[in-house]
């Protein structure tokens, strides 16, 4: 402590009996005013310390007296077909996303493969395979859904539903990019 006052007067070049610290007792406890010497004058620091009054144990704990709430069940999915298939339900994004994959995937296949570009795969008989592939996927992908499970249900570590999705998104991108990238083109993306 003496090495402390003998900092502060070497700092304003005077004795400390101009700082004086005072205490005073109040509801929330004892404060403390310290006065601390800055450059620009003098700052105030209020330390407030902990209660020292007794705590009444008299008085009963009402902690024990309320339930706890049970935990909320699973979510519950909606089975209607409107909440399947509206604009912001699980249906449509699922079931293009899932055909994008696999139209993008064979896309790109068939055009390796044979050198045709997608609209002559599409003009040479590759509609009623997408339908037929587009029907088997659709039904597929909602009969899980008018059941009650959701993809997060089955979500896995590396086959999670957050990557499907992801996945069906850049799939749709590519299958538009192939398409208007071959149509500017003239021709196959891959020759």
């Amino acid at each position: 402590m003496a090495a402390v006052n003998a900092s502060l007067m070497a700092m304003k070049g005077s004795s400390l009996q101009q700082w004086r610290s005072a205490e005073r007792s109040t509801a929330f406890g004892d404060i403390r005013n310290n006065v601390v010497p800055t450059s620009r004058g003098l700052r105030v620091k209020c330390m407030a310390e902990g209660d020292t009054q007794p705590k009444d144990s008299s008085t009963p704990s009402t902690q024990s007296t309320i339930p706890i709430p049970p935990p909320p069940g699973p979510k519950r999915v909606s089975t209607k077909f409107a909440d399947v298939f509206a604009f912001s339900g699980p249906a449509p994004e699922t079931i293009n996303g899932r055909l994008a994959m696999l139209g993008f995937v064979s896309a790109l296949g068939v055009e390796i493969a044979s050198g045709k570009d997608l609209f002559s795969q599409l003009a040479t008989g590759g509609v009623p395979l997408f339908l037929g592939s587009a029907v088997l996927l659709s039904v597929a992908s909602v009969i899980p859904m008018f059941k009650g499970v959701s993809k997060e249900s089955k979500s896995q570590a590396i086959m999670s539903s957050g990557a499907e999705m992801l996945n069906g998104r850049f799939a749709m991108i590519g299958l538009i990019a192939l398409a208007l990238t071959e149509y500017l083109k003239g021709g196959p993306l891959i020759s």
